[in-house]
């Protein structure tokens, strides 16, 4: 992507993020008979991994996204 730097990734990542948690407290429910399903948590935590990759490449600060001590790509 042309453009693309260390921030615009770590921005990405944390929309990722936030995704990932909002799916984790309901992926899916119903009111008044009309249900919801979040997106699928195994694409998010794909793109957690991809985003995670590329700000790391390009030149952030962070280590990686760690996750009760592995790395994220460990993670499914």
């Amino acid at each position: 992507m042309a453009g693309l730097t260390a921030a615009i990734a770590e921005a990405r990542l944390t929309e990722y993020l936030t995704a990932e948690a909002k799916v984790l407290a309901g992926q899916s429910y119903t009111i008044g008979g009309r249900a919801l399903t979040r997106a699928n948590l195994s694409e998010i935590r794909t793109g957690i991994d991809y985003w995670d990759k590329k700000a790391i490449k390009l030149g952030s600060s962070r280590t990686g996204i760690k996750t009760r001590g592995f790395e994220s790509s460990h993670v499914k």
